[in-house]
């Protein structure tokens, strides 16, 4: 325990001294990955097939799973605190409580900006992960994360194949949402044969899917938001169409030429 009348000056270091954390990104994707292979129990045709709904209800139970995860922590973080307030003596009784605590309000408003920060990047690391996880369960061939003339999250079929002919190759980068981020990793996919960009973000505007088309990058989301969302767009494509017209080739092409 942090020693009496140690002033606190950041709530997120004080919980760390005292061994409390919140979960990690790879925990929080694992557990609700678990959860839904164990609601589905799928064979990888079936992974395929369902890959657009799979998808969904992985990133939302995720979501759902890190917000139960962070109440909890926030909770044993009040709990600590108020015990160090009153083994030091500023709270004394419960009718000092909303005078002494406001004397705390920026420590409060410092933690919550910083959880909000916090849950913004373990979202968009989520995403990421949970392609990870479904792409491995399928047994498709991928080098996570190398650099190239960038770093997506998954080229195809291996980094030492786009080394030797890198038209050949698929690269993947998984983002949650874009804004304006996709510009920052359109050379990624100058020299390979697709660029895909897989997403849930919906608002993605017209005039950035063409601008992208002209670059050759594929927007890849649910069949629920392309249906919603981007019907009539050339260069969105759900799941099953990203497997059946592009990995799926693909890999026959690799297995043929003995790549893999």
């Amino acid at each position: 325990m942090t020693g009496k009348n140690v002033k606190i000056t950041d709530l997120i270091d004080f919980a760390k001294k005292n061994g409390l954390t919140v979960k990690s990104q790879d925990e929080i994707a694992s557990e609700a990955i678990d959860s839904i292979t164990k609601k589905y129990n799928y064979g990888i045709e079936q992974i395929k097939l369902n890959f657009d709904r799979l998808l969904d209800e992985t990133e939302q139970g995720g979501y759902r799973i890190y917000l139960e995860h962070e109440k909890e922590f926030g909770k044993s973080v009040f709990e600590l605190f108020i015990k160090k307030l009153k083994d030091d003596g500023e709270l004394n009784s419960l009718e000092e409580t909303g005078k002494v605590l406001g004397g705390y309000f920026r420590l409060f408003d410092k933690f919550f900006l910083s959880l909000a920060q916090s849950r913004k990047s373990r979202a968009g690391k989520s995403f990421e992960n949970f392609h990870n996880s479904l792409f491995k369960s399928l047994n498709y061939p991928f080098d996570y994360q190398k650099i190239i003339n960038g770093k997506p999250d998954f080229l195809m079929p291996s980094v030492k194949h786009y080394r030797e002919n890198p038209i050949d190759c698929i690269i993947f980068t998984a983002k949650r949402t874009l804004r304006e981020r996709w510009r920052q990793i359109v050379t990624e996919g100058t020299r390979g044969l697709g660029f895909f960009l897989a997403t849930i973000d919906d608002k993605v505007s017209d005039g950035q899917l063409k601008e992208m088309l002209d670059h050759r990058i594929y927007l890849v989301v649910p069949q629920r938001i392309k249906k919603e969302n981007y019907k009539k767009s050339r260069n969105v494509l759900n799941f099953t169409q990203f497997f059946r017209d592009h990995l799926d080739p693909a890999m026959k092409r690799w297995k043929y030429n003995k790549v893999i």
